[in-house]
């Protein structure tokens, strides 16, 4: 990369020199940690559950590859084109969000999962991503275009969107959705009247969700008062923690993967404080910091309402589902299924991490002067 002169006009030339090579960096080291967590963990869970001791781990190694390579390339596309594309796949993917409600498998009672040819597909975990680009490009048009009634549909989509997703039911995953078009609508220039509406609407909608959802109302007793439920895998995590001290057990010493189900996904962390030790979880932690910040700090000189608006939505998604995931293992929150970005063992999940981020840095390029974005 290092041949690349700053006048070579090459498409990868031109991604060399603008993209956020310390976002990327972060990125890649996200994966590599990732990828040493998923091999310590994954084996137990394999061997429990009656596969082959590696499947999961294979599997894994399959996956990352093809979501770095989705990062590297949707990274080299422009804002217009990472803007059309968002909006195609959010059409794409809310069709197949929308079909799992009939055709898809029913796992832990939720029906989130399709199946495409021999691969099982989440397609929220998709639409997630490109429901931010396509939000983004109604807040902008509503700027942009007095004649387009951009927030109108913008709010239309939102609903439709998480109307989907509580008949899955997936609130983990409304609830972000949520926090990211809140985040965009706010940044548009939403009015404080409208602003302080939609919290009162996200409180009443957790309210309702505790009274109506019996999962819901479970998790959230259990963790204002853990004798009055089972904490079993909460309980282990944080023992796990506490095992691991300041340095860890080592690689491969730990045992929590041993007894919870989801050692190797939801509860990674866990797995990493016990064989790794605190200095590797303040390190992840560093890590997920380090690339919103920086995003954030690429915004600064921005000008262009659809890049300010889009990325804003991807860093809170990627952002939150961090925080989500941390914080539950950590019982500062109660438990919910999510995954830890490029951390946790994924199938179609960590490539569809890898769109985001991918789109994230993409908008986050710097662009030659006299360049036109939309």
């Amino acid at each position: 990369m290092r041949g690349f002169a700053r006048t070579d006009r090459s498409m990868v030339a031109q991604w060399w020199w603008t993209v956020d090579r310390w976002m990327l960096a972060a990125v890649i080291a996200l994966a590599f940690i990732g990828a040493i967590l998923v091999l310590a963990a994954s084996p137990a869970v394999a061997t429990r559950i009656g596969m082959d001791s590696f499947a999961l781990v294979r599997r894994h190694y399959l996956m990352l590859p093809l979501a770095i390579g989705t990062v590297v390339f949707i990274s080299m596309l422009s804002a217009k084109q990472v803007r059309r594309l968002g909006v195609v796949l959010f059409f794409v993917f809310f069709a197949l969000t929308a079909m799992t409600l009939f055709m898809g498998a029913e796992i832990k009672g939720a029906t989130r999962w399709i199946s495409v040819g021999p691969l099982s597909l989440q397609p929220s975990e998709f639409l997630k991503p490109c429901f931010a680009i396509f939000a983004a490009w109604m807040f902008s048009l509503q700027k942009t275009s007095p004649g387009i009634p951009g927030n109108v549909i913008a709010i239309g989509s939102y609903l439709a969107v998480v109307l989907v997703l509580l008949k899955q039911p997936d609130l983990g995953m409304t609830a972000v959705v949520t926090a990211t078009w809140a985040a965009q609508f706010f940044i548009a220039g939403l009015h404080i009247f409208w602003v302080l509406l939609l919290v009162g609407a996200g409180v009443a909608g957790l309210v309702g969700a505790y009274f109506a959802l019996p999962h819901v109302t479970e998790r959230i007793d259990q963790f204002f008062n853990p004798a009055s439920g089972d904490t079993y895998q909460i309980d282990r995590a944080l023992e796990a923690f506490q095992n691991g001290g300041l340095y860890g057990k080592g690689p491969g010493e730990g045992s929590v993967k041993l007894v919870l189900p989801d050692a190797h996904a939801d509860f990674v962390f866990a797995v990493a404080g016990e064989e790794f030790g605190l200095i590797v979880c303040l390190i992840l932690v560093a890590l997920f910091a380090f690339i919103v910040l920086r995003a954030l700090s690429r915004l600064l000189g921005e000008h262009n309402h659809f890049i300010i608006l889009a990325a804003t939505g991807l860093i809170t998604s990627f952002g939150l589902q961090a925080i989500v995931n941390m914080a539950s293992t950590l019982h500062l929150m109660p438990t919910k299924g999510m995954t830890l970005p490029f951390i946790s063992y994924g199938g179609s999940s960590i490539v569809a991490i890898g769109l985001g981020v991918g789109m994230l840095l993409a908008l986050t390029r710097r662009r030659f002067p006299g360049s036109v974005e939309p």
